[in-house]
């Protein structure tokens, strides 16, 4: 047995003894602190203060000033922009570093790190980037008794909630847009991603925002219960399960303050009788199983006929099996490791489970035996999985896929519909009428057809428990703002 060789920081990363608030470097309030465990070998390889309740209030407090009596709400959208538009520039600048150091503190390979760090991000915030000033922020309104002008103002303070498993997409799709809307943002930062909240500090304090506009805390979880509750943050826009969804509903409900949930999904992908399965795979495999199941529109659910059940699950043990997992800094290998201890525990409590429900493995289902180091996992698929087992209706956000078998195209979609999730979805087949009859059936924020993943520069979302609220396009902006009516003539009162 043997362990992977990368175990040595070598990436320089910045105020790894101070927190950034409100725009500076600053020393931290109390003496706590958090390690940074490196998933591939579970080495300690950095120990950084840990944001406490105080530092929170300092962030608060600093981002109510700034929208109360800053210059940031008040710039035209334009002059947003064009701060946004360095601090894209500066987190490109550091993306080499960005995807190294996410690598170190994540597990996710160096491919993985260029195919969304640096492949897909830049896309999504210089797309958000570039609309904001386009944007219709205010609208004159004739009607048969009143002229009024609409203006779309920003919500506040915003509390941005980010994930390990995509911390530099995030910017695009939840930090940027509130600032481009006009609202001061304090980035919770996953306390995985010590490494990672630090260089995009570091490219904010170079883009030049004003006073308080941006902080960034890689807390834990009595800082960010404590953040979520503050009075000061006038809105919540979150990343992350359905659990912490809830808790964060509950602990600003008091306030009414407003919230975003982008949550987790159980996705299906339907395979039709008469798809080809050598077209299929090469997007459905991906779709399935990259980031190692770590990634919320992962489709867990492949449902296919009882006619092709066999010949499919074959082609996906096949394909499933050949998949290499090792050390992520391996340009040679498909997978590194799970993102932490607990994401290991959880795949490996939810495969018993499976299997004492009675599914059966078609490949994978073990830690790799040539790995004695680090939070790996094979890639999993599971067969003779029913609709009614946890498996096939909770969320492992880990390696595992089902495969599920149904009767007729209308039973798919029952089953595709049933889980309490409906974030993202596709549908394979040869016929594109039928795939789009069947997609506009199904209970999801996104269905891809002959294809996985969704548009990251559209409006994109969860309905049922995968969250409410949009991220991306016109409509992810103005999430972050309020509608005033200024009445200019006629009046309800007037006779």
């Amino acid at each position: 047995m043997s362990s992977p060789a990368t175990t040595r920081l070598d990436v320089e990363v910045p105020g790894l003894d101070k927190l950034f608030v409100a725009g500076a470097w600053v020393a931290p309030s109390s003496g706590r602190t958090l390690d940074v465990v490196m998933p591939s070998t579970e080495e300690v390889i950095a120990t950084v203060p840990a944001p406490s309740p105080e530092d929170a209030d300092a962030a608060v407090a600093a981002a109510r000033a700034a929208f109360d009596a800053g210059p940031w709400p008040r710039m035209t959208p334009a002059e947003r922009a064009e701060v946004c538009h360095r601090f894209g520039a500066e987190l490109e600048a550091r993306m080499e570093a960005l995807n190294r150091a996410w690598t170190y503190e994540s597990g996710y390979t160096r491919a993985h790190s260029e195919m969304i760090n640096s492949g897909a991000a830049p896309m999504i915030w210089n797309h958000a980037i570039a609309l904001a000033p386009t944007l219709q922020w205010e609208e004159r309104r004739v009607s048969v008794a009143s002229e009024v002008l609409l203006q779309r103002e920003p919500i506040g303070t915003v509390l941005a909630i980010l994930t390990y498993n995509g911390p530099v997409p995030e910017m695009g799709m939840k930090v940027i847009p509130g600032l481009l809307a006009g609202c001061p943002v304090v980035m919770k930062f996953a306390p995985d991603s010590q490494l990672t909240c630090r260089l995009i500090a570091e490219a904010a304090e170079a883009a030049g925002f004003p006073e308080g506009v941006v902080s960034a805390l890689a807390a834990d979880l009595e800082t960010s219960q404590y953040l979520v509750s503050h009075p000061g943050i006038d809105m919540v826009h979150m990343t992350g399960g359905v659990p912490v969804a809830v808790d964060v509903v509950k602990r600003t409900a008091d306030r009414l303050a407003r919230t975003a949930l982008e949550l987790g999904g159980k996705s299906p992908a339907i395979i039709t009788d008469d798809a080809d399965l050598d077209t299929v795979l090469p997007t459905l495999v991906p779709g399935a199983i990259g980031g190692l199941g770590q990634v919320c529109v992962a489709l867990s659910r492949i449902l296919v006929s009882r006619a092709r059940y066999e010949e499919v699950v074959a082609r996906l043990a096949e394909a499933f099996a050949a998949l290499k997992v090792g050390d992520p800094f391996d340009p040679s290998v498909d997978f590194g490791p799970l993102g932490n201890e607990r994401a290991l525990l959880r795949t490996e409590a939810m495969l018993a489970k499976a299997l004492e429900q009675g599914a059966k493995v078609a490949a994978g289902g073990r830690r790799p035996p040539h790995l004695d180091r680090g939070f790996y996992f094979e890639p999993t698929l599971l067969r003779d999985v029913e609709e009614t087992m946890d498996i096939a209706q909770e969320e492992v956000f880990g390696p595992i896929t089902v495969v599920m078998p149904y009767d007729d195209v209308e039973d798919a979609i029952r089953i595709a519909n049933g889980t309490k999730s409906g974030l993202a979805a596709s549908v394979y087949s040869a016929d594109s009428e039928q795939a789009l009859r069947i997609a506009r059936r199904l209970r999801s924020g996104s269905v891809a057809i002959n294809l996985a993943g969704v548009c990251l520069t559209e409006p994109f979302g969860g309905v049922k428990q995968s969250g409410w609220g949009r991220e991306c396009g016109a409509e992810g902006i103005f999430e972050f703002t309020d509608i005033k009516q200024v009445l200019l003539s006629g009046s309800y009162s007037e006779s």
